[in-house]
């Protein structure tokens, strides 16, 4: 490998002087400058960098100043963490409608079910996890998924929700702060990606042919079936395997609707870190759905589990389980062929 023409001169002939080196090695260091490596290709299952061919690395690494972040993956400002950890505090009591939900009902805005609860709560919890990853990480990428899939779901429930007004008793605070805390999600997640709104996507893996086009139909299926859920909700909800009315088959459509969204996002760009908390976020959501439906038929013996309908939604929500660990072990491997590289 041919060393940069810039290089400090002790790197170029290997037995310069001392003071060669010292003399040498003044140049002021640009946090974005980049040095031309080696010429590399990534095949791996199908994915490979968008960039892939001459490898582009700091130069203020090469030569021992801590790494920079890329110019194309900028940090968000300091206030979207903040508010990444406010909704993490909220999701926090979502998630207790898994994991206890005798403590969480009777505090929930509205009445649900023991089925409900679970798969509510079974969602908040993966949710969760997806504003983690960004309170983590609080750059664009994954923000951009984050923040696309966080709207389009907190629109679809807060319509959902004053559209069903008749569920919510607002003697009690609980409503009160479930509309406030909706109201202001939209809000700051539609503020943030109007800001950012001319932004490309960050570098990230090339689908291949087979790929881009999975993911077209699974944008597809989840997106249409999402749509007949919000408008036509007792028909398109009719088939799960406990009772679910208008109200909460609405509410679940935004599941669906964002997560269509979601991977339409990926399906255009799929940056390493969206590919990671898109398939983390599939992954948890199918296999809590399921988890939660046996731990409450357990407690209740309500399930057949034998009918045709208990056995699609079982299918529904194993393909999407499934296609999270498709999109996890890719992820992996991007981030595997970075590191070696």
């Amino acid at each position: 490998m041919q060393a940069p023409e810039n290089a400090p001169r002790a790197v170029l002939t290997g037995r310069s002087s001392v003071r060669a080196f010292h003399l040498t090695s003044k140049r002021a260091v640009r946090p974005f400058e980049w040095i031309s490596l080696v010429t590399v290709q990534f095949p791996f299952g199908g994915f490979s960098p968008a960039a892939s061919g001459t490898m582009m690395v700091p130069r203020a690494f090469i030569f021992g100043a801590s790494p920079m972040p890329t110019s194309d993956n900028p940090p968000f400002p300091a206030a979207l963490r903040l508010f990444s950890a406010v909704v993490i505090i909220v999701l926090i009591v979502g998630a207790g409608l898994f994991f206890a939900p005798v403590l969480v009902k009777p505090r929930w805005p509205w009445a649900v079910t023991p089925f409900n609860a679970r798969f509510l709560g079974g969602f908040y919890t993966a949710e969760m996890v997806v504003m983690a990853a960004l309170l983590l990480w609080n750059r664009w990428s994954p923000g951009r998924l984050v923040l696309v899939m966080a709207f389009i779901f907190t629109v679809i429930v807060s319509g959902a929700s004053f559209a069903n007004l008749g569920y919510f008793n607002f003697e009690r605070k609980a409503p009160w702060l479930w509309f406030l805390v909706y109201l202001g999600s939209v809000a700051v997640s539609g503020l943030f990606l109007w800001r950012t709104r001319a932004r490309p996507s960050a570098k990230g893996a090339a689908l291949n042919p087979a790929w881009r086009g999975y993911m077209a139909v699974e944008s597809a299926i989840l997106g249409l079936y999402g749509v007949g859920l919000l408008l036509f909700p007792l028909t398109f909800g009719g088939f799960w395997p406990w009772p679910v009315d208008s109200f909460h088959a609405q509410v679940y459509s935004a599941i669906f609707l964002a997560g269509a969204g979601g991977t339409y996002l990926v399906w255009r760009s799929a940056p390493r870190e969206e590919l990671l908390v898109l398939g983390l976020a599939q992954f948890l959501v199918g296999l809590l759905a399921i988890l939660g439906l046996a731990l409450t038929d357990a407690a209740v013996h309500r399930i057949d589990w034998r009918a045709m309908g208990t056995l699609s939604w079982l299918a529904l929500f194993g393909w999407i389980g499934v296609s999270g660990v498709f999109k996890l072990y890719a992820a992996s491997r991007y981030f595997s062929s970075q590191s070696a590289s």
